[in-house]
């Protein structure tokens, strides 16, 4: 017999299986990793945007009427992107109201997102 090179069909077959083994095992440790590193840029992200709007109250004694706002004072260079809708205008608003109930400004923001957190809470009530 020739001396033949290559490889058998078994023996890709073989490689090939034990590679899609590997990929099933591997792929929800991928996804759990991207969720958390999602919600760690959430509340990154929620840090900034609260520390924001208060040093905007203590500026200018009034809250910010809409996220633009602190963009146009330079509070901020963009509003942010929510990390886990992927867009900058999902966010949602506390405001804060005066004695007749009328809206007077942005007092707290949250996720617009209507999923919820590896730790069982919505991203809603973060």
């Amino acid at each position: 017999m020739r001396d033949r090179r290559g490889f058998t069909f078994i023996e890709v077959l073989i490689v090939v299986t034990i590679i899609g083994i590997l990929a099933t095992i591997a792929l929800p440790s991928f996804q759990l990793a991207v969720s958390k590193a999602k919600e760690a840029a959430l509340k990154e992200n929620l840090f900034i945007l609260r520390d924001v709007i208060d040093q905007y109250y203590a500026d200018q004694e009034r809250y910010p009427p809409t996220l633009a706002e602190l963009v146009e004072k330079r509070y901020l260079r963009r509003v942010p992107a929510d990390p886990i809708t992927g867009r900058d205008d999902s966010w949602a608003f506390a405001y804060a109201t005066d004695e007749q109930g009328q809206e007077n400004g942005i007092v707290d923001v949250r996720s617009g997102s209507e999923g919820v957190g590896l730790n069982g809470v919505p991203y809603k009530e973060w």
